[in-house]
């Protein structure tokens, strides 16, 4: 394999167009490019967290879903190209599973936060469900055929994330905040 990307910039897209894999000129603003952006953003969101852990086996993890969701750009991009198969999907589920066993079920809403990494596993949980709704979008738009595992792996991801989140504060013993509702708490209106 020659050398991909040799050149950085190219200034085709200094003019707000950009080409998929097809190199056809589209708007930077359409759907499609908009949703491979929120997977990027995604992608990035969770490379903040392998920064900022020192769990190795949650960092392989994580690392891993960057690939599929590189992959999922990828696909967005050519749809020929399909490299998501159900056990990515699977594999997620197995571990908030694992996960779940060792925490506290939730009687109420937490708030997002805690430790460092539990609060960025919130923030990429957000970004994720906000990956999932332009997707959405972008298939109600199109009549082009998708992919549901694109779809099961972004929703499945989210959960995963809180999932994490919960799990990171456990391991910095930091107790997570419950939502403590108007009805039940008359404390918020002194704010």
């Amino acid at each position: 394999m020659g050398h991909r990307l040799s050149k950085i910039y190219t200034k085709t897209g200094d003019k707000g167009t950009t080409a998929l894999s097809d190199n056809i000129r589209i708007d930077k603003c359409e759907p499609i490019i908009e949703t491979i952006g929120q997977i990027d953003e995604l992608n990035a969101a969770i490379g903040v967290i392998v920064a900022f852990s020192s769990n190795l086996d949650i960092n392989n993890q994580l690392q891993n879903i960057q690939h599929h969701l590189f992959n999922i750009g990828g696909e967005l991009s050519f749809p020929q190209f399909s490299q998501l198969t159900d056990h990515a999907v699977t594999a997620l589920e197995i571990q908030i599973d694992h996960w779940n066993e060792s925490l506290p079920p939730l009687k109420e809403f937490i708030l997002p936060g805690g430790s460092q990494c539990a609060a960025l596993s919130h923030q990429a949980r957000t970004i994720a469900r906000k990956a999932e709704r332009h997707y959405v979008a972008l298939i109600q738009d199109q009549t082009k055929a998708h992919n549901p595992l694109i779809l099961s792996f972004l929703n499945r991801l989210s959960d995963y994330l809180f999932v994490l989140a919960r799990f990171f504060n456990q391991l910095d013993q930091h107790d997570e905040v419950l939502w403590k509702s108007h009805r039940s708490d008359k404390t918020q209106e002194k704010l």
